[in-house]
C-alpha cells in the first residue's frame, strides 16, 4: 500500500477509479471558474476543514469524489456562500451575490476616529448602513492594522491584543441585536 502525504486523499470517481490527489487540487477542480470570486485562502481552509473530517474525525484514506464535494459544500455554506452542485465537473461554489467588504482600517481613518469610543459609533453606523442593502455575508478585513492605528502602536501589545477582542465581540453584538442582519455570516480578518 502507498503511504499517502498527509494532505491528500484517494478519490473514488463515479467510473470507479481511485486516484491519489491533495485535497486543495480537487477542491479547486470542484470550485472551477468560480475561484475567481472567492478568496483562496477561504478555500484552502475548507479543503483543510474537509480533509482534517475524513483524515482524522472518520479516519478514512479514501472517500467518493460525491462525498468530498458534499461536505465540502456544507463547510462554504457556512461561511455564507451558496453552493451549487450537480454540473459535469461534480459541483461548484459561487458567492452570493450580497457580500459587504469594509476595511476598518480605511473605516477608522475615513470616520476621524481620534478614539476607540468614536471609532466604535463609526463602526455600528456603518454597519447599520450596510445592512439596509440586505447582504448576507459580511466581511471586515484590516483588523490588525486597525488595532494598532488606534492604539498608536508600531508591536503588537497587550492593549492590541485587548482591542482586537473587543472590536470582534463588539461586530458580533452589532450584528446579532439587528432583526434585519439574522442569518448574516461575520468573518473578521
Amino acid at each position: 500500500m502507498i503511504l499517502l502525504r498527509p494532505d491528500c486523499l484517494v478519490f473514488r470517481t463515479p467510473s470507479g477509479e481511485s486516484i491519489p490527489c491533495s485535497a486543495q487540487d480537487v477542491t479547486i477542480e470542484l470550485v472551477g471558474d468560480a475561484m475567481q470570486w472567492l478568496e483562496k485562502e477561504v478555500v484552502e481552509n475548507a479543503a483543510a476543514a474537509v480533509l482534517h473530517y475524513f483524515r482524522v474525525e472518520k479516519d478514512q484514506d479514501s472517500v467518493s469524489v460525491a462525498e468530498f464535494t458534499e461536505a465540502l459544500e456544507r463547510v462554504l455554506r457556512g461561511f455564507g456562500l451558496e453552493v451549487a452542485s450537480g454540473n459535469a465537473k461534480g459541483g461548484a461554489a459561487a458567492p452570493m451575490p450580497r457580500m459587504v467588504e469594509v476595511d476598518l482600517r480605511n473605516l477608522a481613518e475615513e470616520s476621524g476616529a481620534v478614539s476607540e469610543l468614536f471609532f466604535f459609533q463609526s463602526l455600528r453606523a456603518d454597519l447599520r448602513r450596510q445592512i439596509m442593502d440586505g447582504p448576507t455575508l459580511f466581511r471586515y478585513r484590516g483588523l490588525r492594522r486597525c488595532v494598532k492605528w488606534l492604539a498608536g502602536a508600531k508591536r503588537w501589545s497587550g492593549q492590541c491584543q485587548a482591542l482586537n477582542d473587543q472590536i470582534v465581540d463588539y461586530l458580533r453584538h452589532c450584528l446579532g441585536a439587528e432583526q434585519s442582519a439574522r442569518g448574516c455570516a461575520l468573518v473578521v480578518t
